[in-house]
């Protein structure tokens, strides 16, 4: 981002801001549910024009959350960015041997946040190492791999969860944090231990910069807006675990998709299970590109409802120390998905099936259970730090949202700016916001670009100091029309860094 500021120290003329003019949509959502005594056929056709209406406001809503920046355009470049992204950073690091490769995971991968709007969590996969099943034949594996065996069978192990057994070491010397990481395990056998890696991971990798470790992640900012959350994982071979997930039968997704996401292959991640004695030694199994792929593939509706039910998750329900998670709403989701016909998701059925989603959700929290998508055996709810108390306000609250209907929309503040605001100047700010987004990601990607050539970027490179130029002028555009006197680069970054989040 530093390299903007060359280029941002100009003046900036001003002009009036554009009018905020309160919408019908308001209107039309707050008496979806105003009903009169009626007789029969009056309630017939009642229950028809509130279908119509719902249908017609499933629409409308549609259409905000594409201007915010959630449509499927969008959703689809933000994804070939990010991957393009941890393409160019990973031929990097192969040309300077370094040991590891970097994978955009969560929403960054899924296209359905802006660059700010939330963390950038990342992979950082520690190649030579593999981790496989039992019965894996190990002839097949290039010696130049340290092969660990995954124990899943073990009683004290929670599904989805397995300890590392040491079975086959390379020839190659090993990173220290994998050798300070083995441990005896009484029997004659060697484990790799997922807390002390992560302690030697944490102390080799600390800087300025970097906040208190978060389980098994750690918490980076940058310039005090972008935040990332780097976690340390090992490739894992579980052909047998990703085969059970294949032969369900389903809906959603095609076989094609279903094979797509069996090749793509699974990680262990240094974390335990909270509940378990042992978890120091446990590693969670994990498919974060898996499930990219497969929220990749979800519809236009479909993603719309996951990014609604996760505002509704921050606005609304606001969980302190993450007893639930927007991987739980993930999860709900991915389910609804496979249980159903895709002819189901269209426009029209928004507000239905984010009212099943809050259903759905309610259950969870309720009965303290929601299988997790890719390994069921494992409960996403399982010790996961939600009181009795917070169990009885969140059951509450969602039952009166469920109560409430269309009107809970309102309750989420970006929706809400959006149904308020004029749609002239609505959209002409949403085409701002989203060129500049792109203008971003296109920055980033060019300087890795530049990086592998010349080792330090060259900010006069003319592609850098076009993207630039664009971005100055829209970023005037946008402040003219707030009717704000630009004095400072500074002042345009805050408006840059305003627009992104």
């Amino acid at each position: 981002m530093s390299g903007y500021n060359l280029q941002l120290r100009r003046d900036v003329r001003k002009i009036h801001p554009p009018r905020m003019l309160p919408s019908k949509f308001t209107y039309k959502i707050a008496n979806v549910n105003a009903h009169v005594p009626m007789n029969g056929k009056q309630a017939q056709s009642e229950q028809k024009i509130d279908k119509n209406h719902l249908e017609n406001v499933s629409m409308e809503i549609c259409t905000i959350m594409t201007r915010l920046g959630y449509g499927e355009m969008m959703r689809r470049w933000r994804v070939e960015k990010y991957r393009e992204f941890d393409r160019l950073m990973n031929a990097r690091s192969l040309n300077k041997q370094k040991n590891g490769e970097q994978i955009t995971a969560g929403s960054k991968a899924e296209g359905l946040t802006c660059f700010l709007e939330s963390d950038w969590d990342m992979l950082f996969v520690l190649t030579k190492y593999l981790c496989v099943e039992a019965d894996i034949n190990l002839l097949t594996i290039s010696y130049d791999i340290d092969v660990f065996r995954m124990d899943t069978m073990d009683t004290c192990v929670y599904p989805g969860h397995c300890r590392l057994l040491q079975e086959r070491p390379a020839a190659h010397a090993r990173y220290d944090i994998i050798t300070k990481a083995l441990c005896d395990n009484g029997n004659g056998g060697v484990l790799l231990s997922s807390s002390l890696l992560l302690d030697e991971y944490s102390e080799s990798n600390a800087y300025e910069g970097h906040h208190e470790r978060a389980g098994p992640s750690m918490p980076e900012t940058i310039r005090g807006v972008l935040h990332f959350d780097r976690v340390i994982a090992l490739r894992c071979y579980c052909p047998s675990i990703l085969q059970r997930w294949a032969d369900r039968r389903r809906n959603w997704p095609s076989p094609t998709i279903v094979q797509k996401v069996v090749s793509l292959g699974a990680f262990v991640t240094p974390v335990g299970f909270k509940g378990s004695d042992c978890k120091h030694m446990e590693w969670r199994i994990c498919f974060n590109t898996g499930e990219a792929e497969l929220v990749n593939n979800l519809n236009d509706t479909q993603a719309k409802v996951y990014v609604i039910l996760k505002m509704i998750l921050r606005d609304i329900i606001k969980p302190n120390n993450k007893e639930i998670t927007s991987y739980v709403l993930k999860n709900i989701i991915l389910w609804q998905a496979e249980n159903t016909p895709q002819t189901e998701f269209h426009s029209r059925s928004l507000l239905y099936w984010l009212h099943d989603g809050l259903k759905k959700l309610r259950t969870a929290i309720e009965k303290k259970r929601l299988c997790y998508y890719m390994i069921p055996e494992r409960n996403l709810m399982e010790a996961c730090g939600m009181h009795d108390y917070q169990q009885h306000k969140w059951v509450a609250d969602i039952t009166d949202m469920l109560e409430e209907g269309p009107n809970v929309i309102l309750r989420l503040g970006k929706i809400r700016k959006a149904i308020v605001a004029s749609p002239e100047p609505m959209m002409w700010f949403s085409k701002k916001r989203m060129e500049i987004e792109m203008l971003v990601l296109e920055y980033k990607n060019r300087c890795v670009e530049i990086r592998e050539k010349t080792e330090e970027v060259d900010y006069s490179d003319s592609i850098l100091e076009k993207i630039v130029s664009r971005q100055v002028d829209l970023l005037i555009q946008v402040a003219q029309r707030m009717f704000l006197t630009v004095s400072s680069a500074n002042q345009l970054i805050d408006i840059h860094d305003r627009m992104l989040m």
